[in-house]
């Protein structure tokens, strides 16, 4: 009897920590998803960013040019504004020496005055010519004028056009550069959250955009700018610096130097999330400060496969990758990384 009174109760207890148990990986799947659409996110707006900024930046080639275009259009028309000018002069004097030549007398004066009549031929053969100058001058000038204020009408309007797309272009590129903005911001706070916990989200598989790698080492990042160098000094580090620093963004997508297999993805520490690759060779690089990684330990990588996004994780005071060259995969072995590269076909700075 005791025993069937118990029975009611431990039926709701199993229930209950099922539901619990089963409500776990709902929650981290979420996480998971949350983390992905980050990581997407960035990278989509990173190439956006790059596509847009390629086509200001050849809008502002393009402008440049029609700017010096403009400028010789602009000489060209100084030259016919002064052939109009010209040819209203020439109008003047025209005019002027019509009038002081009698060229105001009517036709039936010139006969009443004419001593014979080859004066009068040659009277009229003259009026005759300046009358056709004056018209030919008055032609010329109306075309002239007509043709100067087309050339004016159509600079203007290719300058207003190139001006109109070239100010489209600096509010498309502001508008992914908000917005990418922003998904830094979310991605890096989903990095610091994972450090703070000691836990990786682990892979998010991101779409490898076509890469045109001709040698078996790369930089670590396509756009290189060097910060802090192999061995210097700071408050940040025990000793020595132990890697090469490149100042990028937070979601810059970080690149495999070479081929090689992942030995190591890991978070927490001085180096926050960080990933390790083994080489051919003996040698290992590691990858650190990161936001997100696209690999999971043991995977196989080739040279210039898109491995992780930076970030500013760990001991980092603000957005970088760290980047080192080691004889082993554990810290303490490090050779400077910079000439290391440079000896495999791939100079930096």
């Amino acid at each position: 009897m005791r025993s069937s009174r118990r029975h009611p109760l431990l039926v709701p207890v199993l229930l209950c920590a099922l539901a619990v148990l089963a409500a776990r990986p709902g929650d981290g799947d979420d996480d998971t998803h949350a983390a992905a659409g980050a990581s997407a996110q960035v990278a989509r707006l990173y190439q956006d960013a790059a596509v847009a900024t390629q086509r200001y930046e050849v809008g502002r080639q393009a402008a440049d040019a029609q700017r010096a275009r403009a400028q010789q259009v602009e000489g060209q028309l100084d030259s016919e504004r002064r052939e109009i000018a010209r040819l209203h002069a020439d109008l003047g004097r025209i005019a002027r020496a019509q009038y002081r030549s009698g060229g105001g007398i009517p036709m039936a004066a010139r006969i009443i005055l004419a001593d014979s009549p080859e004066d009068l031929m040659r009277d009229q053969h003259v009026f005759s010519q300046v009358d056709l100058a004056v018209g030919n001058a008055i032609g010329r000038s109306h075309r002239a004028e007509v043709r100067l204020t087309a050339d004016e009408a159509k600079a203007a309007s290719a300058w207003r056009t190139l001006e109109k797309r070239n100010a489209e272009l600096a509010d498309l590129k502001q508008g992914i550069q908000r917005k990418l903005e922003e998904a830094r911001g979310q991605l890096q706070g989903q990095a610091d959250a994972s450090v703070a916990a000691g836990s990786c989200r682990g892979a998010v598989r991101l779409d490898q955009p076509p890469t045109h790698v001709t040698g078996p080492w790369v930089a670590p990042v396509e756009t290189v700018e060097l910060s802090a160098g192999f061995g210097s000094g700071g408050s940040r580090w025990a000793n020595r610096h132990t890697g090469q620093d490149f100042a990028v963004p937070i979601g810059t997508p970080v690149r495999a130097a070479g081929a090689g297999r992942v030995v190591r993805v890991s978070c927490g520490g001085a180096f926050g999330i960080e990933i390790v690759i083994e080489h051919p060779g003996g040698y290992y690089t590691q990858y650190a400060h990161l936001a997100a990684v696209t690999v999971d330990q043991g995977d196989r990588v080739t040279t210039g496969q898109w491995i992780a996004q930076s970030g500013t994780t760990g001991n980092s005071t603000g957005p970088h990758l760290h980047f080192e060259v080691r004889v082993t995969p554990d810290m303490g072995s490090a050779v400077d990384p910079l000439p290391w590269l440079t000896q495999r076909g791939v100079p930096i700075g």
